[in-house]
């Protein structure tokens, strides 16, 4: 929602960046798509071998 009043107010104040900036958002997210799901792979992996790591404390009951 805050980024629709965002946009609103760009649109009153200067309307043709507004408008560039509505058609070239789904071009800017399917360019950025890539590096989230690269960031979700990564972040599953340190997860995974956090929990490798820890768990032989979790077996020995260590908080």
């Amino acid at each position: 929602m805050l980024t629709f009043l965002l946009w609103l107010i760009l649109f009153i104040i200067c309307w043709p960046i507004a408008i560039a900036a509505l058609i070239l958002y789904p071009f800017v997210w399917l360019l950025l798509l890539p590096f989230r799901l690269l960031g979700f792979a990564v972040e599953l992996s340190f997860d995974l071998v956090k929990n490798i790591f820890l768990l032989p404390f979790r077996l020995v009951g260590v908080k």
